[in-house]
């Protein structure tokens, strides 16, 4: 992870890191490819929540990733977003996996509808960057 998103974070509330190994078991058994500065940022920290600048976030861990887009019914209501994480009001992120590049994405949760969903950055980086300035 690099410096910008370590100073992002820095009054974050992280969860342990990650392994690679974890990461990779993960990509195994979902089927889905993380960005790699995603992948980067669970290996620093594995989710948390806090302010991220004036915004608030609940970034999920890893290990709940799988079911918290199960239980939200995601590929049912919203196909091709992943979400990890919300706003802690109505607003979930996700990435939009229909693209290669995956943009990072909110939704809201009422209704969980892809057609819903704004780009919020190209990066996880950029995203972090993006609540920062909110």
């Amino acid at each position: 992870m690099n410096s910008l998103t370590k100073k992002l974070t820095s009054e974050f509330n992280v969860n342990p890191p990650v392994s690679i190994e974890a990461i990779r078991q993960f990509e195994r058994e979902s089927g889905m490819s993380l960005r790699e500065d995603y992948a980067a940022f669970l290996m620093h920290s594995n989710g948390g929540e806090g302010f991220i600048g004036k915004s608030y976030a609940s970034l999920w861990p890893l290990e709940d990733l799988a079911e918290k887009n199960r239980s939200y019914q995601v590929a049912d209501y919203s196909p091709g977003l992943y979400l990890f994480g919300s706003d802690g009001g109505g607003g979930a992120f996700a990435f939009d996996i229909r693209s290669n590049e995956q943009p990072i994405v909110c939704v809201p949760f009422i209704p969980l509808d892809s057609r819903e969903a704004q780009i919020l950055a190209s990066t996880f980086e950029g995203f972090l960057e993006v609540l920062s300035n909110s």
